[in-house]
């Protein structure tokens, strides 16, 4: 309002505000999805900004479909945010990284894997870092965990049904990512030979043969035409050798103080949705194509996977704190497991 030709204090200040909103630069998040822009993970970052708009940030996003290349572009600066796999995004902080790691959210009940039990341990480790009394594990150095959601198993795809058992993987080639250590290391322990891969070529190279074996979610079937690598003799077994995770990490500095608790819950809200898009998938593949291992190896096999879990947390590689955690929620949920009466466990 002009009082005698000259702007009011109220109106000046809403001229200024409105003048330093427009100009306020955005955050930049680096997000990698294989299918790009229009994959799912692209699409529920464009919601994230959207919700992340109306606290105020403006949020920038950067389809990538390879992910080394924006997880390099995130520590180079070029972006403020990542939203990846928690296979890269674990260099940054490894204890909310610990979520991804062999059998250690696979749950077992009267000695069959009970998947709902497992994606429930995935959701309540969630809701534990989304909570004020677990910020402090959520930020290591200058970043922040922003949000975790799931991406569904990885079971082992084989190109021959005949390798069920974990004595006919000794002398198969099995796809290992490069920046994984704890891939090539249990795959040496089953007597399997690593293959050097990554995200963007592990597909190609069990689809043409160069190795016997990877491990993948059901999302990620017919995106990469796995099909093409199963052909007539192979198929996915019911295994869960994980469950994936994808996750926000935030280079802190660049953020208002609190936005990653906000950040943490807006992703614990997507739980469900993430879900919906796993089970979807699930059902997208042929009956035929999967490979229902017998009951009595299912406790044998999540027992091999803790094992070996405990191996590579004692060399480094696994966040013993992050372990513990998740250790913890598995008991709380079947605490007449004999693992939850022993200190042998992850912490």
């Amino acid at each position: 309002m002009r009082i005698n030709g000259v702007l009011n204090k109220a109106a000046w200040a809403l001229v200024m505000t409105a003048g330093a909103a427009s100009t306020q630069a955005a955050q930049k998040v680096c997000v990698f999805d294989i299918l790009g822009a229009s994959g799912d993970a692209f699409n529920m970052a464009k919601d994230y900004g959207l919700a992340m708009q109306k606290q105020g940030v403006t949020l920038e996003l950067k389809a990538y479909t390879n992910e080394g290349v924006a997880t390099e572009d995130f520590r180079a600066g070029q972006c403020d945010a990542l939203l990846a796999s928690a296979f890269r995004t674990r260099q940054f902080n490894t204890v909310s990284g610990a979520i991804d790691t062999l059998g250690s959210t696979t749950m077992i009940k009267n000695g069959k894997i009970d998947m709902a039990a497992s994606y429930d341990v995935v959701r309540k480790v969630i809701q534990t870092y989304a909570s004020p009394q677990a910020a402090k594990l959520m930020v290591q150095g200058n970043y922040e965990i922003g949000g975790i959601f799931p991406f569904g198993a990885a079971y082992p795809v084989i190109n021959d049904r005949s390798i069920t058992t974990v004595e006919a993987l000794a002398g198969k080639k099995i796809a290992a990512f490069d920046h994984d250590k704890a891939q090539a290391l249990m795959i040496q322990r089953v007597g399997g030979q690593p293959v050097s891969a990554d995200i963007s070529n592990f597909a190609a190279k069990f689809n043409n043969g160069s190795v016997d074996m990877i491990a993948a979610p059901s999302l990620a079937y017919k995106p990469l035409e796995l099909q093409k690598g199963i052909g007539a003799k192979g198929g996915i077994a019911r295994f869960p050798i994980m469950i994936l995770t994808y996750q926000l990490v935030l280079n802190q500095a660049k953020f208002p103080a609190g936005f990653g608790e906000k950040s943490r819950n807006h992703w614990l809200g997507e739980f469900d949705r993430a879900m919906s898009m796993i089970k979807n998938a699930d059902a997208g593949i042929p009956a035929a194509a999967w490979i229902d291992l017998p009951p009595e190896n299912a406790q044998k096999y999540n027992l091999m996977l803790r094992e070996s879990r405990l191996d590579i947390a004692s060399k480094g590689i696994y966040d013993a704190q992050g372990l513990k955690v998740i250790k913890k929620v598995r008991c709380s949920m079947n605490a007449a497991d004999a693992e939850c009466t022993t200190k042998s466990e992850e912490g």
